[in-house]
């Protein structure tokens, strides 16, 4: 007699649907969210898995949203998180407001002095903003990046340490040719003023989905250190740029060196060394077989 299938509690489907939503690809979790809906039939499940999993799949993937009033874009970043859903834009020193589920900015507000980094600080940030824009611009197509202070904001001048991260979103989606592709990069910058370095921290992850007739999905992570001098604002903005263009430069040439070596290593690498036979296929004389012949031997045709 066949068991009887176990109905799933509320709080089952709840986790199994924030699992799906979280593991979405960049740019297609309102395509999950909309099919999602629809299997679960119930919406106050959904809603509660939607609430928890939005916010974390948003700053997971650093999306760019528009604000309103002409301000520009706003990273969603764990480093400008606030409080509720309060995400600071450092480059207008502006406070957005965002509707995590609807991927929407609803309002804007002034970022207060107790928000900001003191002037020695910002000056530093300002400078290094200014450098990976222009970087970022280059490189990217549709590229976002922004500036964060996240320790020693009320740092007054020199003689203490502060910290900085740069962090870099890039994507090109387009679902409706079957593919979708993010890049993300972190680098924090450690400045210590007591030995006069700056310690650069990196992490880049590129992701890729390919699903026309299929579904391939790359999830690539590098991490990389450096160091240069602790300089003026400026004369350090440009080292700093100048170190994460190479290391980001050098990632995507070794990608790029991998993909080409793909047949050759890692699909080869997929298959059978030898067939179920444990024999090399003869592809010299390929004459000598009869595939009539050893078709009909197999199924004892003719006898």
């Amino acid at each position: 007699m066949a068991e009887e299938e176990t109905e799933l509690s509320d709080n089952q489907k709840k986790e199994i649907a924030k699992w799906f939503l979280l593991n979405a690809p960049a740019g297609e979790i309102q395509y999950v969210a909309k099919d999602l809906k629809s299997v679960l039939n119930n919406d106050d499940v959904y809603d509660e898995a939607a609430s928890e999993a939005f916010p974390v799949y948003n700053k997971s993937h650093m999306i760019c949203l528009e604000m309103p009033g002409r301000f520009g874009d706003v990273l969603v970043t764990s480093y400008g998180e606030l409080q509720g859903n309060e995400y600071l834009d450092p480059k207008t020193a502006q406070v957005a407001i965002v509707d995590h589920v609807k991927q929407v900015c609803t309002e804007v507000r002034p970022a207060s002095d107790e928000e900001l980094p003191t002037p020695y600080v910002e000056e530093y940030r300002c400078a290094l903003e200014a450098e990976m824009l222009k970087y970022v611009g280059e490189a990217y197509p549709k590229g976002s990046c922004s500036v964060y202070c996240i320790n020693g904001k009320d740092v007054e001048g020199p003689g203490y340490d502060f910290e900085l991260v740069a962090v870099i979103f890039a994507a090109r989606l387009s679902p409706q040719n079957f593919c979708t592709g993010s890049w993300q990069s972190i680098w924090n910058i450690e400045c210590k003023d007591d030995i006069q370095v700056l310690e650069l921290k990196g992490k880049l992850q590129v992701g890729a989905h390919y699903f026309e007739e299929g579904n391939v999905q790359l999830d690539a992570k590098h991490e990389c250190r450096d160091s240069t001098m602790f300089q003026s604002p400026d004369d350090s903005a440009i080292a700093i740029a100048s170190l994460i263009r190479h290391h980001e430069t050098e990632y995507l040439a070794s990608l790029e060196a991998s993909y080409l070596n793909l047949p050759d290593a890692t699909f080869k690498d997929l298959r059978r060394k030898l067939p179920v036979t444990r024999t090399l296929f003869p592809w010299h004389s390929t004459s000598l077989f009869s595939l009539t012949r050893e078709i009909s031997k197999e199924l004892g045709i003719g006898k």
